[in-house]
Order: structure tokens, then C-alpha cells, then sequence
């Protein structure tokens, strides 16, 4: 069965979101440490920072994400945000590229890789 390809922009989000939500986890996990204060600060302090980390990759992902091209998808007609070489239609996930070279090939991300 072949890999599932998202869009980078989409997935890096949906790190950040994640992120969020362990974060939230951690801190309710503190709940079960109520008599030790150590604990309950460890386990808040840990959440905190996943929320901070969540902070921080949506700032990085805004930034590059007004330094991606977009491009217009031709199956979806919708305009789309590409990183690299290759990358996904955000809405309809048909793999696009901006190198000549590449048309026609097979989607892989591989592509985006520097050679050594």
C-alpha cells in the first residue's frame, strides 16, 4: 500500500495542535499528584512548555508559510501553497511541483531532499 502524502504546511500545523493538546494532558495529569506539590509543578511546567513549543512552531510555520509560492492546483482550481520541490494541493492532495524536470514522475518526497 502506498504512503499517504500531506501537504508539509497542513502537517507541521497539525504537529503544533498536537502539541496543544498532549500539553493540556500533561497538566490534567497532574491532578493525580495533588499531595505532592513537586509533581503537580513538574507535571504543570511540562504542559506549559508543550504550549510554548506549540507557540513557537505556528510562529515558524506563519513565517515560511509567507515565503512559500503559491501556485494555482490544476485539479482543484484553488490557489495552494507549495514548499520544496514537491508538495501536496492543500484541499485535494494532487502532487505538485515547480521544477520542470520533475512533471510527469512519480510524487516523491524524496525530491526535496538536497543531494550530497
Amino acid at each position: 500500500m502506498a504512503k499517504k502524502y500531506k501537504n508539509k504546511i497542513n502537517k507541521i500545523r497539525s504537529f503544533a495542535l498536537s502539541l496543544i493538546f498532549i500539553g493540556f494532558v500533561i497538566m490534567y495529569g497532574a491532578i493525580f499528584f495533588r499531595e505532592n506539590q513537586l509533581l503537580v509543578l513538574i507535571f504543570m511546567t511540562l504542559g506549559l512548555l508543550c504550549i510554548i513549543g506549540s507557540t513557537v512552531v505556528y510562529g515558524w510555520i506563519g513565517l515560511l508559510s509567507t515565503k512559500a509560492v503559491q501556485v494555482v492546483c490544476p485539479n482543484c482550481n484553488r490557489h495552494t501553497k507549495v514548499l520544496g520541490r514537491v508538495d501536496m494541493c492543500m484541499y485535494c492532495n494532487e502532487p505538485l511541483t515547480l521544477d520542470p524536470a520533475l512533471e510527469g514522475k512519480d510524487f516523491d518526497q524524496d525530491y526535496n531532499k538536497k543531494k550530497i
